[in-house]
């Protein structure tokens, strides 16, 4: 049996969402066939890929109607992703849950319902895809069976999402991946002045590991590494490789001092038990720099360097420790 917990469990969630970066991203043609496929095969006034956020429902894909976003208060998909099974809705205006939606009420005029929850492989629902009627209607056996096999391709095609944006070694978001959770906070924080910080770190003398134990040592103390700082982030921080032994930890609703006190937690995690290595124990360190988004510049790249900045002046002041701004 699918752990039901998981429908409850609303930050881990929005974590899961988060994890496949793909929020406020641009429109994709994978995912504009599969809209426009729904529509047409199930005759409906409209499609949708429909991801559901903290507060609001963001489209993926629509097809059939210009629309970016609504309040999650307002969704009928919010009610999609409370449940296992495809939700169906025959005629809005009848049902007490949507008779009085200004999505009813109002444009685009809903009348019918079709929703089936995307599924994350550890159990959590993204959103919906839905196919939407302005007429009342039902759907028979042979359409939600359908239409469970193209959220089964939607959710595929997250995945590749995601596997594409992952490095394949440690686990952390490819540095593109990263960039783009990174450019979200800087929106955020222009939207409505939330804080974040990031912290970048870099393995101490790592060259050294791969000339006196080989390359495959090498991987090994990255992989390590990794888990140790993901088994540290709290819910919504992300991980990045940025270059080769050089990660990036991005911080939501953290500021500097709080950035650091992280900073040093992973730090000491890192120095205080050795990595095994096919045996071998290699005691590793790494030099840590910290920066707040206040003292970011205008763009992710910025603020990277920065923190880079940071950084390097840990290593130069005698590597393993912590510099932040």
């Amino acid at each position: 049996m699918r752990n039901c917990k998981k429908l409850l469990d609303e930050p881990g969630r929005v974590a899961a969402l988060r994890r496949y970066s793909v929020l406020d991203t641009p429109a994709e043609q994978p995912f504009d066939k599969l809209t426009e496929l729904v529509r047409n095969v199930l005759g409906v006034s409209f499609a949708a890929v429909s991801l559901i956020d903290e507060d609001r429902q963001w489209f993926k894909s629509v097809a059939g109607l210009s629309a970016g976003e609504t309040p999650r208060d307002v969704s009928f998909c919010t009610h999609t992703i409370k449940t296992r099974e495809p939700m169906i809705i025959p005629d809005a205006t009848l049902d007490a849950r949507f008779s009085k939606n200004p999505l009813v009420t109002g444009h685009p005029k809903i009348r019918s319902y079709l929703g089936v929850p995307l599924e994350t492989p550890d159990g959590y629902n993204l959103g919906a895809l839905c196919a939407i009627d302005t007429a009342p209607r039902t759907f028979n056996a042979s359409q939600i069976e359908i239409m469970k096999s193209f959220a089964a391709l939607v959710l595929n095609e997250l995945e590749l999402r995601q596997i594409a944006m992952s490095d394949a070694l440690t686990g952390a978001l490819t540095r593109r991946g990263w960039v783009a959770m990174a450019e979200k906070e800087m929106a955020r924080r222009l939207r409505d002045g939330t804080e974040a910080a990031i912290i970048m770190f870099d393995v101490d003398h790592f060259k050294a590991v791969n000339d006196t134990y080989g390359h495959p040592a090498g991987d090994g103390v990255l992989r390590t590494l990794s888990q140790r700082c993901v088994a540290e982030l709290r819910q919504g921080d992300t991980l990045g490789r940025i270059g080769g032994e050089e990660f990036a930890v991005l911080l939501p609703g953290a500021g500097a001092r709080e950035a650091m006190i992280f900073a040093e937690r992973l730090r000491r995690r890192f120095s205080e038990a050795p990595v095994d290595v096919g045996g071998r124990l290699l005691w590793i360190t790494a030099s840590f720099g910290v920066e707040s988004i206040g003292e970011a510049g205008p763009s992710v790249e910025s603020w990277l360097a920065a923190a880079d900045r940071r950084l390097y002046e840990a290593k130069a002041a005698g590597r393993n420790r912590c510099f932040g701004g």
